[in-house]
């Protein structure tokens, strides 16, 4: 009877433990959303669809101001990586605004308020809603942006001087997304 009992406790608290280990899976998928990887609150709402990716490569931009540093500006080249050439085809800037050199269309956007991801020695990755846009090329119909993939462009640590300016390198991968047709 005393090993019947025991049996019973040890395929009881295996399935106790299968149950808590699945749930705790959802849970993490759930939390990165909808077998996309990218975290809720990155995820651009329904009925807008993936248009375009660039990567990119550039600096954040930061003053000193009253003995810390705080940013200005972004300023980074935008290129297709399926082109092997990695030929520029965006510049990103102040705005912020992306803007096509290949066609001349442009997107202005702004972050959406609690729609952002801290990264380790990076700066946070990011959801943007379109403000305004120009033309009708790649970004004359972008709805959202998600700046993801971000590598580096924190601000420095420690003390400056007033008026002192640095260029951070950073680079990330910026989606782009347009109303579904």
């Amino acid at each position: 009877m005393e090993s019947c009992l025991m049996l019973f406790g040890k395929r009881v608290a295996l399935i106790i433990g299968t149950v808590i280990t699945s749930a705790a899976a959802m849970t993490g998928a759930a939390a990165a959303g909808p077998a996309t990887g990218i975290p809720v609150p990155l995820q651009v709402p329904a009925g807008n669809e993936k248009i375009a990716e660039f990567d990119a490569q550039g600096v954040q931009t930061y003053a000193c101001t009253d003995n810390a540093w705080t940013f200005v500006e972004p300023a980074a080249t935008l290129s297709d990586s399926r082109d092997r050439y990695h030929r520029p085809v965006a510049l990103h800037s102040r705005g912020p605004v992306w803007v096509s050199t290949v066609d001349g269309s442009a997107v202005n956007a702004a972050a959406v308020p609690g729609a952002s991801v801290p990264r380790d020695h990076a700066v946070p990755e990011l959801l943007l809603k379109a403000t305004a846009t120009r033309g009708s090329g790649v970004f004359g119909s972008v709805s959202y942006v998600q700046r993801l993939n971000t590598r580096g462009g924190l601000a420095p640590s420690g003390s400056c001087a007033q008026g002192a300016q640095v260029g951070v390198p950073y680079a990330a991968t910026y989606v782009f997304y347009a109303p579904a047709q």
